[in-house]
């Protein structure tokens, strides 16, 4: 895979990638309507880091760095980058780009967005730790930028794929308020906002100003529809052109369908539980078998976490739960990934060693306990908490299951209300430095880590290798560190991961599409047939 290479000077060019996304002339003065599972929280680009959100901001904006299908990098606003002598990093702006206001794209710009990330107020899911490392913006001249780290810093072009770029005359004062209603959505990205609905839908314009391959289609509805059979009859009944989170029993029906195709790919998201750490005395949704709260929190103990990990039967929930549209999983990235640990693999169900581990620490009886999950986020969220709610109960953890709306359930996640929880999560950058810095690493906003650890899992070896492997150059070196940085999570049972996600897509007939393995739905990733 494609990392970021040191030593030699890092050119990349923006003819690399002229293949990479669907485009054309064909169709140029057509419209597009896609349907999509998940609504996005935020149009501000620097809000809250989930799927729907990036998929949605890089329709509007752009980013210095962007990455293709496979999540290599390739050149965004930035035509060039290179590392420089003691720790800094120079990018080479692409010139004669304009916001969709009309004002030039400049390094100004630059340090503006780099400085708002870290300031954005009241964020479920932080970008600041892909700006953190940053210690120093140096504009050199209107299309030239130096990043400047305090020491070796390898991942930088990485990270800055998830930064979209901001204008500072347009959104010095704009709050995400602003950003929502539409008025501050202004960016470089392939297509102008027209509308947005909350919840329904938003509509785009092409910008026949972006610098990149000519957009297909001259307008594009992105409506939101949550439910699976609506998702589908509403593409079957000719309503939509192309939909998102194809509904894993619909797969086989709409391979037989002549009027429809399907566009498929193993991905990176990796499905599993969170468990509360946060609190030492008693967590809000384990209780003794006589409904009275347990102090202290048992979650605290590695044992109790092992034995819910075991007695779940990932296989089946991956064959009958998801109908084989994913892989069992016991670390957070699929084989090839950089970062993925070999050997690591799926914890085996183990029902008597879950209850020997559960006498050892003082449940000899189990307790009772909640297992909450969204009901409208991930592939079959909801069946898959109930499947191991009934796995738990059969083990002697009498589990309660409470399925929630994504626009409910994130909320209470991110305030810590949950003992356990289902949790999904994309490395959209591939590698593993993504879910260790987000998901395992310590919760500290100072350092950007942990922005997503909503369960406040901390490991102080974990939290060594991880910032070893930040700062180490060598590839191997440092794919060696994230891998030991994973292996101590999932012994510690940081998490629960259940699975690898499959992704796939459905469509009329006509259109072609570049599956992507960071899951994001996107017009620029479709176009008409050739």
């Amino acid at each position: 895979m494609l990392k970021a290479a040191l030593g030699a000077a890092i050119i990349a060019m923006a003819s690399a990638h002229a293949g990479a996304q669907v485009a054309g002339a064909q169709g140029a003065g057509s419209s597009l309507t896609m349907a999509v599972g998940t609504p996005i929280t935020s149009l501000d680009p620097h809000f809250h880091n989930q799927a729907p959100n990036n998929a949605m901001a890089d329709v509007i904006f752009d980013s210095l760095v962007r990455t293709d299908e496979r999540v290599r990098l390739i050149p965004g606003l930035a035509e060039s980058w290179r590392p420089l002598e003691g720790g800094v990093w120079e990018f080479r702006l692409r010139p004669n780009v304009t916001f969709h206001n009309g004002r030039p794209f400049t390094a100004d710009d630059v340090a503006f967005t780099l400085a708002r990330v870290p300031q954005v107020l009241n964020s479920p899911g932080s970008f600041s730790g892909y700006t953190r490392p940053i210690q120093r913006v140096e504009v050199v001249d209107p299309l030239t930028v130096r990043l400047h780290m305090g020491g070796p810093y390898p991942l930088l072009p990485t990270d800055l794929a998830n930064i979209r770029i901001l204008n500072r005359a347009t959104h010095e004062s704009a709050t995400t308020e602003e950003f929502n209603a539409g008025r501050a959505a202004i960016g470089t990205g392939p297509y102008r906002l027209r509308s947005y609905r909350n919840g329904d839908r938003a509509e785009v314009e092409r910008n026949d100003a972006w610098y990149g391959p000519k957009q297909p289609w001259q307008a594009v509805t992105i409506r939101y529809i949550a439910s699976d059979p609506a998702r589908t009859a509403a593409l079957l009944a000719g309503d939509v052109d192309f939909i998102d989170q194809v509904p894993t029993g619909d797969l086989a029906r709409l391979r037989r369908d002549s009027r429809v195709q399907l566009s498929e790919v193993v991905g990176l998201r990796v499905i599993f539980l969170g468990l509360d750490r946060s609190r030492p005395g008693a967590t809000p949704f384990i209780t003794d078998n006589d409904g009275r709260p347990i102090t202290p929190n048992p979650l605290s103990d590695r044992r109790v976490r092992e034995a819910l990990s075991l007695t779940i039967d990932r296989g089946s929930i991956a064959e009958r739960v998801m109908e084989e549209a994913a892989v069992p999983s016991g670390q957070f990235l699929p084989e090839g990934a950089f970062g993925h640990v070999p050997g690591l693999g799926a914890p085996p169900t183990d029902l008597a060693r879950a209850r020997a581990l559960l006498a050892e620490a003082g449940f000899p009886q189990g307790f009772r306990i909640t297992l909450h999950g969204p009901n409208d986020r991930y592939v079959n969220d909801a069946r898959i908490i109930q499947a191991i709610g009934q796995m738990w109960t059969r083990a002697g953890i009498r589990t309660t299951v409470e399925a929630l709306p994504w626009a409910a359930y994130i909320p209470r996640a991110s305030r810590q209300d949950f003992s356990a929880f289902l949790w999904g999560w994309g490395s959209n950058s591939g590698e593993a430095s993504n879910p260790l810095r987000a998901l395992t690493a310590t919760f500290d906003p100072a350092r950007g880590w942990g922005a997503s650890n909503r369960g406040r899992y901390s490991n102080a070896e974990h939290d060594r290798l991880l910032a070893e492997g930040l700062r180490t150059l060598d590839d191997p070196q440092r794919e060696a560190l994230f891998q030991g940085a994973t292996r101590v999570a999932m012994e510690d049972v940081g998490i629960v991961p259940l699975h690898i996600q499959k992704n796939a897509w459905a469509m009329r007939r006509g259109l072609r599409h570049v599956a992507r393995i960071d899951e994001v739905s996107r017009p620029q990733d479709i176009a008409p047939a050739r």
